[in-house]
């Protein structure tokens, strides 16, 4: 018998075994139809509610100025978390790309098998200097940062008090740990006095907030958590991804604007907005809870390293901020010039004096005509609506850039006006 008929004879009979079954097929195919049918309902709601949340396409790189697909002319950019304009800065580009060429595009590896360069080092001993803590940690974003530190700091004996607003991530990671958990109202220190008494038999305490709160601009009350923390022995956790670079005399975060940088134990924050705005994030505080943080936190023991341009981006931005607070000094006459003009137009701003201008209209589908409309004029803003935000406080959220001129602000308040008369919510 030959080769070719005995591999015959044997695959034949293996057909049947091998091929699903007709009935087989049609089961797997109906199960198929009936998760399109449930996904397409669900699809079909964020629709019909107009919170649907269509990405568009820029063709340029970040700046005050960008080219959007579909739009004629440069448009106006008044909704990115480039707040010092660092995104592009020639100097910050060039350190990426000098890092490219010198350490490669990536290390393809975690940091503690083969994936740890004097890049990621240099970064992280920059970022704990600029912060005035111990030890730093870097993480592929402020996401994972915030996932990794619960689970591992803070055990069944432990309690974390978490304010009621705190962005996703700090949610989701507190989720992660075994701790008691305990939620206080949006900034609400009589609430919070009240949940650390609740907790006092617990072993360890931690109060978690965002320094600023993203969606609102509001500024957490530091040194009344502060103070309560030391009266209840807490200790004090802060994300500071809306305020590190450009808040504070030198730029280093709402502890330092509100004069607590000594009383706030551990600060999370990002790489991916003020500092160059490319990825990753970090953890700053005591050298042992870092260093316990490279043993066991989960995203950065499974996780490839920053690639080398980032790292070299954000060491750029960091050396910039390190050397001068001349462009986080800018800042406040910007933002008060955008929320002055705004409110003396009839609009409602929510916060204070951060460059975070949420213009608040309350339902999500003026939001989105609103922002497609600015879009139309050569302002580029979104709309943002349920479920980021609460539902009924659908905002436009405005963000000031230090790389935005006079000019660039009172044109962005012009379309608004008149978009705002269109729809009839300013006359």
């Amino acid at each position: 018998m030959s080769l070719g008929k005995a591999t015959r004879g044997l695959v034949k009979p293996l057909r049947g075994v091998l091929r699903p079954s007709a009935s087989a097929v049609s089961r797997s195919y109906a199960a198929v139809a009936e998760a399109r049918a449930v996904l397409k309902s669900e699809l079909d709601a964020i629709r019909t509610a107009g919170t649907w949340k269509a990405e568009r396409i820029i063709t340029s790189k970040q700046g005050p100025h960008i080219n959007v697909d579909g739009s004629r002319g440069s448009m106006l950019n008044f909704c990115a978390n480039n707040y010092l304009g660092l995104s592009s800065h020639p100097e910050v580009v060039q350190a990426g790309i000098d890092a490219l060429k010198s350490y490669g595009a990536g290390l393809s590896s975690v940091r503690f098998i083969c994936g740890t360069q004097d890049l990621h080092k240099t970064l992280e001993q920059k970022l704990a200097e600029f912060h005035e803590r111990e030890d730093c940690i870097l993480y592929a974003s402020c996401f994972d940062a915030n996932a990794g530190l619960f689970e591992v700091m803070l055990g069944p004996d432990d309690a974390v008090l978490s304010d009621e607003l705190n962005h996703a991530s700090i949610i989701d990671g507190i989720r992660l740990c075994r701790a008691k958990r305990l939620r206080y109202k949006h900034m609400d220190l009589s609430d919070l006095e009240n949940k650390l008494k609740e907790s006092q038999s617990s072993r360890m305490r931690l109060i978690v907030t965002d320094g600023v709160f993203s969606m609102d601009g509001d500024v957490a009350p530091l040194p009344g958590i502060c103070d309560l923390a030391e009266q209840y022995r807490a200790m004090v956790f802060i994300d500071e991804c809306h305020a590190t670079g450009f808040l504070g005399t030198r730029g280093r975060g709402t502890d330092e604007l509100l004069g607590v940088m000594d009383r706030v134990h551990i600060v999370n924050s990002t790489l991916g907005k003020a500092l160059g705005g490319a990825a990753g994030g970090y953890t700053v505080g005591p050298k042992p809870l870092i260093d316990l943080l490279r043993q066991r936190s989960r995203p950065y023991l499974f996780s490839n390293s920053l690639p080398p341009p980032v790292v070299g981006c954000a060491t750029k931005a960091v050396e910039l901020l390190l050397a001068s607070n001349e462009i986080a000094q800018s800042m406040t006459a910007k933002t008060m010039r955008f929320r002055n003009k705004m409110s003396q137009a009839g609009f409602t701003i929510a916060g204070s004096a951060h460059p975070i201008c949420p213009v608040m209209l309350g339902d999500a589908r003026l939001a989105s005509l609103m922002a497609d409309d600015m879009l139309k004029l050569g302002v580029y803003v979104i709309g943002f609506s349920y479920p980021v935000v609460p539902k009924g406080k659908a905002r436009i959220r405005v963000q000031i850039s230090a790389a935005h001129t006079d000019e660039d602000i009172d044109r962005c308040v012009d379309a608004f006006i008149q978009t705002g008369r269109k729809h009839g919510v300013v006359s």
